[in-house]
This record gives C-alpha cells, structure tokens and sequence, in this order.
C-alpha cells in the first residue's frame, strides 16, 4: 500500500488538489471533499499508467506538520 500526501488548496471558485510525491497529478472540486475524492481517483489512474508504461513507483517522502504561533 502507498500513502501520498495531498495538499488541497482554495482557489477562485473551487479546491485544487496535487501530491508533491507526483508531479502532475492534479484534481479538482467544487468543495474540499469533492478535490479530495477526486484526487485519490487521479493517484489510481496516475498508478494504473506508470505501471502500465513499467515506470517505477516513487516511493512517498513527503509529509506535513501544522505549526502554531502565538498570535
């Protein structure tokens, strides 16, 4: 099994979505939810196509921390 991070940013009018560890692999929604769920079916056909061209899985290195600050 592989875990990719994904980031999901607000953008003008919808969510985006990409994961640092597949360069290209992006989605998009109408809410955060629907960029998340559309996500993780764009890492399955991201998959699907390396395996099928027989390129490597990258192996997931990244990973996130949320950081507080005083305010």
């Amino acid at each position: 099994m592989y875990r990719f991070l994904i980031v999901v940013e607000k953008a003008e009018g919808n969510y985006s979505a990409y994961s640092p560890d597949l360069p290209g692999c992006v989605a998009t929604g109408k809410t955060r939810e629907q960029a998340a769920t559309h996500m993780h079916k764009a890492i399955e056909l991201h998959i699907s196509g390396l395996r099928e061209d027989r390129i490597p899985i990258p192996k997931p290195h990244s990973f996130a921390e949320i950081i507080a600050i005083p305010a």
